[in-house]
């Protein structure tokens, strides 16, 4: 293949004190089929042994494999880690994959051989739920994107059908790949979200406005951990703070970028309802069919919202 059909791929491993999964995350990287990648260990700070880790592969490819932290050794969030990796970055595609989530070894080919065979900006892919990397009784389940798959996308149709404002299922980080020039063009991901909704504010800026291929495909395995930042969101009720700050986030960047669509804006003023009327939203749903009537006035205050 030529430097044409077989463009350089830069990998993005971000990582805090991920010593007990860092290894196997690079290792699944290392297995790729397509080999013309670069792999950048961004570090967050790590206090842990995973800096020796990142190191030790740097020093069997440096040539490959590169380490990079942040001034001070400083610990500043997954979305300014990842975006840290975008400015080292130097192929011309970029994919991500959390520092305890793996690839399996066609993960890289298959998405390339997509991405230009179809000339999108990014390629997302189903995931595998991964239990069973613990005694568990639990089976791991393959969780597609929720819209018609081996399917490109013209924007905005995935933002209008996929969560947070559409009801499929939305892609993993570890799941896509995307244009380089792209990421940069709406400055990768939104610093000021640090955790939970990070990966649907980047998804949100690209796919409101870029073409996508859908794949049925999936080369990736998502860690389910109990100590994980939704689970964790939803026992100590952070969830609807987090999506709240999302949705006025999207708001003003709707408006910044100067994008009006009748139907993103009538999902939007829905999905504030409840934080604009919380009594009315509460009682509507503890009373779901006798308030019928009720509903539909609060189906047309949303589309009577500003």
């Amino acid at each position: 293949m030529t430097t044409k059909t077989k463009p350089l791929v830069s990998v993005v491993i971000p990582f805090f004190n991920s010593e007990k999964f860092l290894s196997e995350s690079i290792e699944s990287v290392l297995r790729q089929e397509y080999e013309n990648w670069e792999l950048l260990l961004i570090d967050d700070g790590s206090t842990d042994k995973g800096i020796q880790i990142a190191l030790s592969y740097v020093a069997k490819q440096p040539n490959k494999i590169f380490y990079f932290d942040h001034a001070g050794h400083r610990n500043k969030g997954l979305s300014a880690t990842r975006n840290a990796g975008i400015r080292k970055a130097k192929g011309e595609y970029v994919a991500f994959i959390d520092s305890d989530d793996v690839w399996l070894p066609g993960f890289l080919a298959n998405q390339v051989a997509l991405i230009l065979k179809h000339d999108v900006s990014m390629v997302i892919e189903a995931t595998e739920y991964w239990y069973d990397w613990q005694p568990t009784n639990k089976k791991n389940n393959i969780v597609r994107i929720g819209v018609v798959n081996d399917h490109a996308y013209d924007p905005p149709q995935l933002m209008l059908d996929l969560y947070p404002l559409g009801r499929g299922t939305s892609p993993c980080t570890c799941a896509f790949l995307i244009k380089r020039d792209v990421l940069t063009k709406f400055n990768g991901f939104e610093e000021a979200f640090k955790g939970m909704y990070e990966d649907q504010v980047f998804f949100s800026k690209i796919l409101m406005e870029e073409r996508v291929f859908v794949s049925s495909s999936c080369n990736n395995r998502y860690r389910i951990r109990p100590d994980s930042m939704m689970r964790e969101s939803y026992k100590n009720k952070a969830y609807h703070q987090i999506r709240k700050q999302y949705l006025l986030w999207f708001k003003g960047y709707l408006r910044q970028r100067k994008i009006k669509h009748h139907r993103i804006n009538k999902l939007m003023r829905i999905a504030l309802l409840p934080y604009r009327y919380p009594l009315l939203h509460k009682f509507l749903h503890s009373v779901p069919t006798k308030g019928l009537k009720l509903k539909q006035l609060v189906k047309r205050l949303g589309e009577q919202a500003p």
